[in-house]
């Protein structure tokens, strides 16, 4: 098959991950991988710089993760295409480098992550979507903002919409869209839904909060059950929900009370903190390696720089991030990448 060819059938075949069998999945998971280290550049000098023979890999647990500062440094790009659209890490300086993500076709990603949320969730087209993001809608080039944004699109209420740094005006909608009984997501970064509890608090049980995120430098870090227990006092409600997404990647995940649990598109490995190359056991703490199967264009095998805890059921925590020390060790393997 040509390259376009090998692409197209593997986007087919993306799409019927939901109802396939496991083993359906781990070839699937197979193909991606060679097809990447035929077509990208990055990735096969990363696997390469590991002297892993990528003609001998037979089992998806045999497959290298990329090191997710990659894309702080190239284009990490499958193929050879124009990026519709850039997608770009919020950092926590203005002169941080920030991540690139070069998505081919921003129709697929939003696509996708309407998929994923109705996995979860009942149809985006059933609720009434609020966001208080002002972090990375000030920055611009973010991906969660460009799938909110759809959600929004896609909601029948006209109360959905950004709200920035508008607490008054937010209190209010949140206030009308209790009253009318409105089923309502409130997408929110970390330190803006505790700013909004400080000069508000309101009794919506049934509203949905979803924190997106920790607090980009701004405020001193609580842990997440310190935070879920202030959040879910500011609103009187039972969970807090979680979004685990990033730049890098075109697919996420949610939890209530901070599990996690994957989705088809979405798979965890957990590796050990001292050799990035080996599996680490269900229930020790390690790296978060993730196959993201929606990124056919840019890489599918992202080692990030979270730390979390696999458990059963396909289900993972996270509970930090990687110290500088640990960072360095698991860089190393970027080293000499074209």
């Amino acid at each position: 098959m040509t390259f376009d060819q090998e692409r197209q059938h593997l986007l087919k075949r993306l799409n019927h991950l939901i109802d396939c069998s496991d083993q359906m999945y781990e070839d699937f998971i197979l193909h991606l991988f060679h097809f990447q280290y035929k077509y990208n550049k990055v990735y096969a000098s990363f696997v390469n710089n590991l002297e892993v023979k990528a003609k001998e890999i037979a089992l998806g647990s045999d497959i290298p993760f990329l090191p997710i500062s990659a894309f702080k440094h190239h284009q990490v790009k499958t193929g050879d295409f124009t990026a519709f659209e850039v997608f770009k890490s919020s950092g926590t300086m203005s002169t941080e480098l920030r991540s690139e993500h070069h998505v081919r076709e921003v129709d697929l990603y939003l696509s996708h992550t309407i998929q994923i949320w109705n996995h979860y969730f009942n149809p985006v087209n059933t609720w009434c979507f609020l966001a208080l993001l002002p972090g990375y809608t000030e920055r611009g080039h973010s991906s969660l903002i460009k799938m909110v944004g759809n959600f929004i699109s896609k909601s029948p209420y006209e109360e959905s919409g950004f709200y920035l740094n508008n607490h008054r005006e937010l209190m209010d909608t949140l206030q009308r869209c209790k009253q009318k009984s409105i089923p309502t997501v409130l997408f929110g970064v970390t330190y803006a839904l505790l700013d909004f509890i400080n000069k508000y608090s309101i009794d919506f049980p049934d509203l949905m909060v979803m924190e997106t995120g920790g607090m980009k430098g701004l405020k001193e870090e609580l842990t997440k059950i310190e935070l879920h227990q202030l959040l879910a006092g500011g609103f009187n409600v039972q969970h807090i929900y979680s979004e685990y997404g990033m730049t890098e990647l075109l697919s996420q995940v949610y939890a209530a009370n901070q599990v996690f649990k994957t989705n088809p598109f979405f798979k965890v490995d957990i590796k050990q903190m001292n050799d990035p190359l080996q599996a680490e056991k269900t229930g020790k703490p390690g790296i978060v390696c993730i196959t993201d199967a929606a990124n056919i264009d840019s890489c599918c095998f992202i080692q990030t720089e979270d730390v979390g805890i696999l458990h059963a059921s396909e289900q993972f925590e996270l509970i930090g991030r990687l110290d500088a020390a640990e960072l360095r060790g698991c860089n190393l393997l970027m080293v000499d990448i074209i």
